[in-house]
């Protein structure tokens, strides 16, 4: 004899159908607020690459900022690849990534890139920077760490 009753869904199955909806709204809201390249261009007469995203805005940095583009040539600077879904930026002369996500976060190269221009710019003087710590000096210095 064959069991005629339509099968019952386990709770837990009817639960996670009851979330399909609310989840395809939150992936479309994610979709449309990802931020993603639809031109970019090298501005010679300012030094700058441009970069123009989906939702009408657009953004500019230095190329010496970046990893794999601060010592390149504006010939090699010029020619801007933007991948595929528009999360990337590719320089084929220079065989140079970049994440539009990591840009926008002020992230121009791998760890160890952004920590050796950090670096960099901690050794950076000038004559305000000089003025500023001549003025702690004369505060008493650094405050000590306070002791665990």
């Amino acid at each position: 004899m064959t069991d005629t009753r339509p099968p019952t869904t386990p709770d837990w199955l009817r639960a996670e159908l009851g979330r399909a909806d609310h989840a395809a709204a939150q992936g479309a809201v994610r979709d449309a607020a990802h931020l993603q390249a639809t031109a970019a261009r090298y501005d010679a007469r300012h030094k700058r690459v441009v970069v123009e995203l989906a939702n009408g805005s657009q953004f500019a940095f230095p190329p010496a900022l970046a990893q794999g583009l601060e010592h390149a040539r504006a010939a090699d600077l010029a020619e801007i690849e933007i991948t595929p879904l528009g999360t990337g930026l590719h320089w084929p002369r220079l065989d140079a990534d970049l994440s539009v996500e990591g840009l926008l976060s002020g992230l121009f190269g791998s760890r160890t890139w952004m920590r050796q221009h950090a670096a960099r710019a901690g050794r950076a003087t000038s004559a305000a920077k000089a003025q500023a710590a001549r003025a702690n000096g004369a505060k008493g210095g650094r405050p000590r760490k306070a002791s665990a």
